[in-house]
């Protein structure tokens, strides 16, 4: 019995004259001479007509039309312009053109069977004015054989890489220049437009959100913010056509590609490989034999071009590898972004706008039917746009996730979700606006789980989850705190309006009711931990009322990921406590670095949960504790002179600070303009020894520019180190 065929794919005919246009990539070649009628035997005489002999596209870096459009720092030997703005392009003939005797246009075309309707045929004649949905073109100069033309596509063009021709009028047919893909024109989003739908009016936000290479990205707990620096890269060699190809493989209609709301939805499903082979394998498990680590990326380049070039997903990514990748792609084509982390992230509590923590009647947590998580921290995209699709008010900073978390219309997406409308409440507006709500808005419950299997609140935190919401400042690298953004100060008024409106838009809070309590607990720390360090944790106890306490504490610490998942647990201890009344008694409790520092996994957390019970009255005391160990730094250093084209070295440095090897470490260096990414393994680097990488490079573009290390091992990953070089002409 013959193996089943496979189906062909579903076929157009019957439905439309022509198949779905989707991508970018593929064209039809308009012919040389389109003939009006039957020649005679042999091409006609066509010396006496007008013949181009030459375009010059005006396309250098340092040319108006690269300079003008802010696309000079692209490292392409094309044309780059942004939609909305004129630029120029000059024509030689074969003679002088005479505007009452000859009669030529240009012709810019994307994809295949380019049409004047759907804006993938665009033909201009020498004098056009501005006419909805088409270009304007001026004749600025006539001298010579040559002409010199200025040309403004519309603002709301389709994005992408068009062909160009100049068509010429004979008697016989129109008279073409040949396909000359060094002619193609890049058209990009232009956030210095005002008619643009990404139109930025601030210079300097302009500079941050569109023309930075270089970013940082916050992590770690919200009392011990960490900072990564990131090679963001849009203008590197190939990531544009990287940044086509994503929407060419995602099949995406080219009329569509004009909408940035489309563009940053579909980018939101691509960037994830989870249900359509798009740029980024997700891992969180901890192996990541079969691909590099998420945590020793140094920045998207790589990234975007090995997905190009080997048409499948690059492995492996987690939430700020997704971030980031994501942020070059909006910033390459020409839409404001920047990457944001929330601290302590809810996730899938199914709209319900609280995270349940259930414990035992001795006060234990039951870890059997605790289900919700919530993420150390989580990192999303923000970029910027006007909403027509929304009422007035709504545009601006728009939410938009990469990381698969939850199916959005059947993909793992999320957004574009407006800012505004999330702190207001506002949660009925596209897109999954009621996720992003409940990511910073849900409050932590704790339940006490009765013998006969009932259950009471006992505590409610409204303040745990979304306590900070971080990015870069505009022109420096420090932390910008926005989280007044998302949210109003919680009890104040505005606030209880907004999870009221949000309520009546279908998300659910439920109503706590807790009896009053006597005794309050709260956990303390130490500032920064270095990893392998002992340390103590500092439980302060507070008795409010006018009688003796005893009190039953069980301290429980676990080694978890940064999304809340526990690995493995290494802590379990019981207190007994005595509090005299109106008292207030401090209680330390160890803990050694041989308990934790052989579990340690990705990137280095551990998660302490104190429950306990007051004896005489029955009161859950419970509070919980993320500690984010402080990471040794890199020391990067450059020898030489910084010029163009001139050899200098770069050093990294580094010493292993435990107590144990480190084993099959990478080490990866690499700056936009500066050196392509290089990476180097060691098997095996004993405690405290001392480590030294020397490359030599030479940088190809002027100005500041960064160099990023990092090294990552299975026992010690998020270890990072810059420096900054000025590089001169």
């Amino acid at each position: 019995m013959t193996e089943r065929q496979k189906p062909p794919p579903p076929s157009h005919t019957g439905r439309s004259n022509v198949p779905p246009i989707v991508s970018n990539a593929e064209s039809d070649a308009l012919p040389e001479f389109e003939a009006f009628m039957l020649l005679p035997r042999g091409p006609p005489n066509l010396k006496d007509f007008l013949e181009v002999i030459d375009v010059d596209m005006m396309k250098k870096p340092d040319e108006n039309n690269r300079q003008e459009h802010h696309t000079n720092l692209y490292d392409s030997n094309h044309l780059i312009i942004r939609r909305g703005k004129p630029f120029q392009i000059k024509i030689t003939f074969n003679r002088t053109y005479k505007p009452e005797k000859d009669q030529f246009w240009l012709e810019f075309l994307i994809g295949r069977y380019p049409q004047v309707s759907k804006g993938t045929y665009i033909p201009i004649m020498p004098e056009q004015e501005q006419e909805q949905g088409k270009w304007r073109s001026t004749l600025l100069k006539n001298e010579n054989n040559s002409v010199t033309l200025s040309l403004c596509p519309n603002a709301d063009c389709i994005v992408g890489k068009f062909r160009m021709y100049v068509a010429v009028m004979t008697p016989y047919g129109i008279r073409r220049t040949p396909r000359a893909p060094e002619r193609d024109v890049y058209i990009i989003f232009n956030p210095w437009a005002e008619d643009d739908s990404v139109f930025l009016s601030d210079e300097e936000e302009r500079k941050e959100y569109v023309l930075n290479e270089y970013g940082t990205i916050y992590y770690g707990e919200a009392s011990n913010v960490e900072c990564r620096p990131w090679n963001f890269g849009q203008f590197e060699y190939g990531v544009l056509d990287a940044c086509l190809y994503v929407m060419d493989r995602a099949q995406m209609p080219l009329i569509g590609r004009s909408d940035p709301i489309k563009v940053c939805r579909l980018a939101s499903a691509m960037v994830n490989a989870k249900d359509d082979d798009g740029i980024l394998v997700g891992n969180w498990s901890g192996d990541y034999t079969y691909g590099v680590a998420p945590t020793a990326w140094t920045g998207s380049v790589e990234i975007l071009v090995n997905y190009a070039s080997s048409r499948n997903p690059v492995c492996y990514g987690q939430c700020w590898v997704f971030a980031a990748v994501f942020n070059t792609f909006l910033r390459c084509l020409g839409i404001p972004a920047r990457v944001v982390t929330n601290f302590f992230s809810a996730h899938d509590n199914n709209g319900n706008l609280k995270v349940d923590v259930i414990l035992d009647d001795e006060g234990k947590i039951n870890t059997y039917l605790t289900k919700d998580s919530i993420w150390n921290y989580h990192c999303w995209n923000e970029c910027w746009m006007t909403r027509p699709d929304l009422p007035a008010g709504f545009g601006g900073w728009q939410v938009v996730d990469a990381t698969p978390q939850e199916t959005s219309d059947g993909l793992y997406r999320c957004g574009p979700a407006s800012v505004q409308a999330i702190k207001h409440g506002q949660v009925c507006f596209p897109y999954d606006a009621p996720f992003v709500y409940a990511e910073i808005n849900s409050d932590v419950v704790y339940w006490k789980r009765n013998k006969d299997g009932t259950q009471e609140a006992i505590k409610v935190n409204k303040q745990h989850v979304g306590q900070m919401v971080l990015t870069k400042e505009v022109g420096r690298d420090a932390q910008k705190n926005i989280t007044d953004l998302y949210k109003f100060k919680e009890g104040s008024e505005e606030e209880r309006l907004s999870v009221e409106t949000a309520l009546t838009y279908g998300l659910n809070r439920q109503t706590v009711h807790m009896e009053g309590n006597d005794v309050d607990m709260e956990v303390r720390l130490q500032d920064a931990i270095l990893i392998g360090s002992d340390f103590k944790l500092n439980l302060e106890f507070r008795n409010r009322s006018r009688e003796r306490r005893t009190m039953s504490i069980y301290v429980n610490g676990n080694i978890v990921i940064y999304t809340g998942v526990t690995s493995k647990e290494f802590k379990s201890q019981t207190l007994k406590v005595s509090l005299e009344a109106q008292h207030t008694r401090v209680v330390d409790v160890s803990i050694q670095s041989k308990d934790y520092i052989n579990h340690l996994v990705e990137q280095a957390m551990l998660h302490f949960i104190i429950t306990g019970r007051v004896n005489e009255t029955t009161q859950i005391l419970t509070e919980q504790k993320v500690i984010s160990f402080q990471i040794p730094k890199l020391t990067v250093k450059t020898t030489g002179m910084p010029r163009v084209n001139e050899e200098m070295s770069v050093t990294v440095e580094f010493k292993n600070p435990l107590q144990k090897n480190l084993e099959n470490v990478s080490l990866r260096l690499e700056g936009p303009g500066l050196m392509k990414t290089k990476v180097k393994m060691y098997s095996l680097i004993p405690p405290n020894t001392p480590l030294t990488w020397t490359e030599y490079f030479a940088p190809s573009k002027p100005g500041r520019r960064k160099l990023i290390a990092c090294l990552d091992s299975e026992a010690l990953r998020q270890v990072y180190g810059e420096t900054e070089v000025n590089v001169m002409v």
